[in-house]
């Protein structure tokens, strides 16, 4: 009975600053971000909505008569990867521009610039890519360039480069209104209050960093409730299981987790599962059939913050007949944002990847 009594005293001396750890942040001061103005791209540049890029039909019909080939050269695959290539495809054909190469650098900047090497064997007028490294890119492309290749970026700038002279443009999110609308979901998923882990991306990247820091921002400028207990950054995929791993144990106050986008987050899905951990809700940016299912059935994946990969595409391969036939053009495109939760996950998906959920996911939601 005496060790019970000193144990009960013990806890009981301790449970004040166990109660206090969610309302410790990690950060001690808040980050310096002003959510009120457009995020502008990296040289600078306002935003431009992409749905303003548009070509005659003369100019079109110039196009056609070009014989141009095109190489989309990716950092990646998976989904929303695939939806920017449908949206690319699908505008070229009616530019009647041959698309000869497509790749996927699986992340890796040694296998891009060796994918941009290849591809030039080929020939082409057009070159439509995400940069992964802004260094170790600007050195793959710069032979492109300087044998007149009309490139198109997405997202990432390239070290050195100029917009209007060594690329077109470049087109992507609403970079600083997706890591907002983010911390809205995280918002509505926690009920206005309770810890939160913060899993981004540890790596110089424009799109990946602008979205990660306007999520951090808008939970410490609009939602006081939420608090960023823990955070810990990435630089591969597979990583994120075991950090999620070691953030709920050394955090178990946490109620909600944001990881930087939707592969990558599907290791925290399955860090929570593995534990156990059905009371933690997720959220992340763009759409993916394996956390889509997990949102259909009520799992850890409370909500993602979806652009329009396909309109992605579509404008890249806009941007690039203003480059062949020498169109001024905007240097900073952004698309529109949608964010999806089981409620709508049928309507986001489509308006998002343009083509319906698959079965697996459809099936979970009857």
């Amino acid at each position: 009975m005496r060790r019970t009594l000193a144990l009960a005293a013990l806890l009981a001396a301790f449970a004040p600053a166990a109660a206090g750890l969610a309302e410790e942040p990690f950060y001690k001061d808040k980050l310096a971000l002003d959510l009120s103005a457009p995020l502008p791209g990296p040289d600078g540049s306002a935003p431009s909505p992409a749905k303003d890029l548009s070509l005659s039909d003369a100019e079109i019909g110039t196009l056609k008569a070009g014989g141009h080939k095109a190489a989309l050269l990716w950092h990646g695959g998976g989904d929303w990867v695939n939806a920017v290539t449908a949206g690319a495809k699908a505008r070229f054909a009616e530019l009647g521009i041959e698309v000869v190469a497509t790749a996927d650098a699986q992340y890796d900047p040694a296998k891009q610039a060796n994918d941009i090497e290849t591809a030039m064997a080929l020939q082409p007028d057009v070159i439509l890519t995400l940069i992964l490294d802004p260094v170790q890119g600007a050195a793959a492309l710069k032979p492109a360039v300087a044998k007149g290749v009309t490139t198109v970026l997405l997202s990432n700038p390239v070290q050195g480069f100029t917009a209007g002279k060594d690329y077109v443009g470049i087109v992507t999110d609403d970079i600083a209104g997706m890591g907002t609308a983010a911390a809205g979901l995280m918002n509505d998923a926690l009920g206005g209050k309770g810890a939160v882990g913060f899993i981004y991306h540890d790596a110089k990247y424009f799109i990946t960093n602008g979205r990660d820091n306007a999520f951090r921002a808008t939970l410490e400028q609009k939602y006081p409730g939420l608090v960023i207990v823990d955070a810990k950054g990435f630089t591969a995929e597979p990583q994120t299981f075991d950090l999620a791993s070691a953030m709920i144990q050394q955090h178990p106050e946490i109620k909600g987790i944001y990881v930087a986008w939707d592969v990558a987050a599907e290791g925290v899905v399955e860090a929570l599962r593995a534990a156990g951990r059905t009371d933690v809700k997720v959220v992340t940016h763009d759409l993916g059939a394996t956390n889509g299912l997990d949102m259909a059935k009520g799992g850890s994946m409370y909500g993602t913050v979806a652009d329009q990969p396909y309109e992605i595409g579509r404008a890249m391969a806009t941007l690039a007949g203003y480059g062949l036939l020498k169109k001024p053009a905007p240097a900073f495109n952004t698309v529109g944002l949608v964010a999806v939760t089981k409620a709508n996950l049928a309507q986001g998906w489509e308006g998002s990847l343009h083509r319906p959920l698959p079965d697996a996911v459809a099936d979970a939601l009857k």
